[in-house]
């Protein structure tokens, strides 16, 4: 069941609404919260249950583990217990058949099925162990209780793919009063921007994730891409994963504001960056807080001397790539992003700020490049894509852009743009061309939606509403989000 399906549209979504309000109604909050629960419970078992009973054991258990912390007069060490025990269930789980093929090439895989969103509600509950032994904000909000924790980890629109939220910004919310009580402000607004993100993933999203597979799928099957065709299937893939990743979480958003519940931003015009830095404070923002708060301060941070904070950056940023999959391409992309912010902040202690936009698009192009390993199935396919788009493979023009110039005739070779495998066509040059062009000019020219006035971001979404509807309930396929694969 995924957000953008018409059985979670037309048939969950609707049930869970009305039996949250009719149970708060009836029988108070506490028990809404239990029911809650357990429609987060069939949302995520609707992909596999088999994994339902992890998910009820991790919440159990650090629950368990939250409660020690609070009583034992040791709670570092209870931290250290809780910490381990998450990373040990993920590392196995995510890491054990790479680790496995990287030390023994030859051994026989394991096979370990990835359970789904194991990666986010671990980080949710390594952040309630690890704030709850700090104590503060989230010790206060820990004692709570099991309900409140429960539905805090479980809760189904952040339950799969983020935002990765931390426990005190979340569970006193739960703990109000009139929770159940339905609010049509909240219902508008959360409708609204649940239509924004389904606009984003089923009218953007998919388009150009069409045109990024079948070049990187031309790639995987041992085709070469010449210099406009690995162009254009890395610029397809950066607006894609723009656009699914940003539409996933503004539904998600959107989902908990109809639950009265306010979830923070997690992107905001990432590619209208000036830097890169600036880029990892709009870009998936809860997970960059989150690297921040629990792996680069603890490490040292900026108060480390240059050389440290150097060091500090590159583990930070090789983690986050690990932590988005088990994959050496997946290290390659955190280790570029981690040289990326060393350059910059060696840039920033010896030299004046660069011009806004030559910051901008060198930030671009540096981040649009680090696409490519995070998307090639293998690093041999990340180096073969990498030579199409230094132009090692040839810069044949595309046959259209010849015919219309015939003096290119003798000196160019016509080919199709991008050949698609599954369908054994080519694609449109100017098709392509024009979809690429207006994913550019959104990004990088129009504000976030959040940001905009009531009356425009209204018109905004009420215009993609039209295009969401026609592209779910009439498209012939219903492509999974990205970062559920994480």
């Amino acid at each position: 069941m995924m957000f953008h399906s018409p059985l979670f549209i037309l048939g969950f979504l609707p049930l869970c609404l009305t039996g949250f309000f009719t149970v708060g109604a009836v029988a108070g909050g506490r028990l809404a919260l239990g029911w809650l629960i357990a429609a987060s419970l069939v949302f995520y078992g609707w992909w596999n249950p088999v994994y339902v009973p992890l998910l009820i054991g991790s919440v159990l258990t650090n629950h368990a583990i939250v409660q020690m912390i609070r009583r034992s007069p040791r709670p570092r060490a209870w931290m250290i217990v809780g910490v381990t025990l998450n990373l040990a269930v993920l590392g196995w789980f995510k890491y054990a058949d790479f680790l496995l093929h990287s030390i023994a090439p030859s051994a026989p895989p394991l096979h370990i099925t990835l359970p789904l969103a194991i990666s986010f509600f671990t980080f949710q509950q390594i952040m309630m162990v690890v704030d709850t032994a700090r104590g503060g904000e989230a010790a206060r909000a820990e004692a709570a209780g099991f309900l409140p924790y429960a539905a805090f980890v479980t809760f189904f629109p952040h339950l799969i793919a983020g935002p990765i939220v931390r426990p005190a910004e979340i569970i006193p919310q739960l703990t109000v009063r009139d929770l159940a009580r339905p609010r049509m402000q909240n219902l508008s607004d959360g409708l609204l921007i649940f239509l924004l993100g389904l606009a984003k993933k089923c009218v953007l999203a998919d388009t150009f994730g069409s045109f990024a597979d079948t070049g990187f799928g031309a790639v995987a099957h041992g085709a070469t891409l010449t210099f406009f065709e690995a162009w254009y299937a890395t610029l397809s893939y950066a607006l894609q994963i723009y656009f699914d990743f940003s539409g996933y979480s503004d539904m998600a958003i959107g989902l908990a504001r109809m639950l009265n519940v306010r979830f923070p931003l997690n992107f905001d015009s990432p590619y209208q960056a000036p830097d890169i830095a600036a880029f990892w404070r709009r870009w998936h923002i809860t997970l960059g807080a989150f690297l921040r708060a629990y792996v680069y301060i603890p490490l040292g941070g900026n108060r480390a001397r240059p050389r440290r904070q150097a060091a500090n950056l590159m583990v930070t940023m090789l983690l986050a790539g690990l932590w988005h999959g088990a994959g050496w391409n997946f290290v390659a992309w955190g280790g570029l992003h981690g040289l990326y912010l060393v350059i910059h902040a060696q840039y920033r202690r010896w030299f004046p700020p660069m011009p806004a936009l030559l910051g901008q698009a060198l930030t671009l192009a540096a981040v649009v490049l680090a696409w490519v390993p995070f998307r090639a199935a293998s690093f041999a396919d990340t180096l073969a894509m990498f030579r199409g788009l230094a132009g090692l493979n040839g810069i044949a023009l595309p046959r259209m852009i010849v015919s219309a110039l015939p003096p290119l005739a003798a000196v160019a070779t016509p080919v199709p743009l991008l050949p698609s495998l599954a369908e054994a066509r080519t694609l449109s040059f100017p098709e392509v061309s024009a979809c690429l062009l207006l994913g550019w000019m959104i990004v990088l020219a129009l504000p976030n939606v959040h940001r905009m006035s009531e009356r425009a971001r209204t018109a905004t979404l009420t215009a993609g509403f039209a295009f969401s509807v026609q592209a779910v309930f009439f498209a012939p396929h219903i492509a999974p989000f990205l970062y559920f694969q994480f």
